[in-house]
């Protein structure tokens, strides 16, 4: 049974990325400090601080879910940011493919672990 938010296997999968992304994209031109990497960060954060406030605050299932789709706009956004990232060449081709696929991956947890909600 999960008790805590970080029990959650999509947590720890989101978690593990975020910081993959926040150590690549603190070399990033220094022009893009605040502008798309910030974007970048702050995305894929999102998914972990939604899944962490919606636990939290989970009085019944449609209040879980909703964070959750939240967390599911954060996973598609940081998919923006990261196709702006390769087509900059800030990125590797490969390394744009490895965490394109983690998000689609962490998309379909939270929308599979919002159907088990469904009252």
């Amino acid at each position: 049974m999960v008790k805590r938010f970080e029990d959650l296997n999509v947590f720890q999968k989101a978690y593990r990325v975020s910081l993959e992304i926040h150590q690549a994209t603190l070399n990033f031109p220094k022009v893009e400090q605040f502008a798309l990497a910030d974007q970048l960060r702050r995305s894929s954060k999102s998914i972990c601080a939604n899944l962490a406030e919606g636990f939290a605050k989970q009085r019944s299932s449609a209040e879980f879910r909703r964070y959750l789709a939240m967390a599911i706009g954060s996973a598609d956004e940081t998919r923006v940011w990261l196709r702006y990232c390769i087509d900059l060449n800030y990125i590797e081709k490969q390394q744009w493919q490895a965490w394109r696929n983690e998000y689609e991956e962490v998309a379909k947890m939270l929308n599979g672990l919002s159907e088990s909600l469904r009252d």
